[in-house]
């Protein structure tokens, strides 16, 4: 996915059905993984996929989840349920890179990033190759899913109002 996690980030935090903490733990979760962009482009100058790093494998998010979820309960037990919408979001954010992206899903005992669907280099730039292929109609649907959500839950609001 190039532009969907945005968008799938909320609608997870909206499956929840709350607003708040909640919705913008999940918009964060959906997005997060791609912060490594940032490492990505100025700190490797590309040396290899972005995937390999450790906040696109899903072995890792579940060790963090295994730690964080005890601490939030027994801490912090109002943060339960962003926490809970944070790590959804992150888990579907993964499994839509799983898509075309590649995931180690068993990482750590294989470094092999696993893919769905593989978007062949027919383009000069691999952007394009990305939005001519029907893997992209998903993206789209994701995007028009969300901002339905997003307008009842408006139109919704100023109706109580």
């Amino acid at each position: 996915m190039i532009t969907a996690h945005l968008p799938a980030g909320y609608l997870t935090g909206r499956a929840f059905a709350i607003a708040g903490p909640t919705l913008w733990a999940a918009v964060l979760g959906g997005i997060l993984p791609d912060f490594d962009l940032i490492w990505f482009y100025l700190i490797d100058d590309r040396a290899f996929h972005h995937h390999h790093y450790l906040v696109h494998v899903p072995a890792f998010w579940a060790a963090i989840a295994l730690v964080v979820f005890p601490l939030i309960r027994v801490f912090q037990p109002r943060w339960t349920w962003p926490a809970i919408a944070f790590f959804a979001a992150l888990f579907v954010h993964i499994c839509l890179d799983a898509i075309a992206g590649g995931i180690k899903w068993f990482w750590p005992f294989s470094n092999e990033l696993f893919y769905i669907v593989t978007v062949e280099a027919v383009q000069r730039h691999w952007l394009l190759n990305f939005i001519i292929h029907p893997i992209f109609l998903l993206e789209i649907a994701i995007w028009i899913a969300a901002f339905v959500v997003w307008h009842r839950t408006r139109r919704a609001r100023q109706r109580k109002a």
